[in-house]
């Protein structure tokens, strides 16, 4: 019997028990960061967005069958899929593994045929900003400027560059 490999890519919905820990602890480090409750803005969005008959995927890294990554996209219009729920376990930071998330992520999109990504990231969250920075997405605002003063800071990435990167 072969062992499986230490790290796998698995397609789950959103009901997936495994996923919970990462919308656990997003939710939670959401609310540190900002200061109020975000369990309810990660929830805004309907789960079946992130299905495949509606246009989205959402992923889970697993190491040794434990999750330590995931992330997801949703269609946010005919070309462009939106990046969601960027997450790497606290445990297991610093090792590459959101760059991973993110690579599967465009991969995937550009095999259901979109032609765009688009995201968002909290202006509190500068790990977020330098991966998309680092990982080829342009950003959609003044980098200059207090991420304060801006909200949201908006990015975007043509998966034909994405895919030569």
């Amino acid at each position: 019997m072969t062992s499986a490999p230490e790290l796998t890519f698995i397609h789950v919905p959103v009901s997936d028990p495994r996923v919970e820990p990462l919308l656990l602890e997003l939710g939670n480090e959401y609310s540190r960061r900002y200061g109020r409750d975000a369990h309810t803005e990660i929830a805004r969005y309907p789960d079946d967005e992130f299905t495949e008959p509606h246009g989205g995927l959402l992923l889970l890294l697993l190491e040794r069958g434990e999750p330590v990554a995931g992330g997801a996209f949703r269609r946010y219009d005919l070309a462009t899929a939106e990046l969601k729920r960027i997450w790497t376990h606290s445990a297991h930071r610093r090792r590459g593994l959101a760059r991973r998330v993110v690579a599967e992520l465009e991969h995937e999109a550009s095999l259901r045929g979109y032609r765009r990504i688009f995201l968002t990231t909290g202006p509190r969250q500068p790990e977020a900003r330098g991966l998309y920075l680092a990982t080829g997405y342009t950003p959609l605002f003044d980098t200059e400027a207090d991420p304060e003063s801006i909200g949201p800071l908006p990015f975007e990435k043509h998966l034909g560059e994405a895919l030569t990167q």
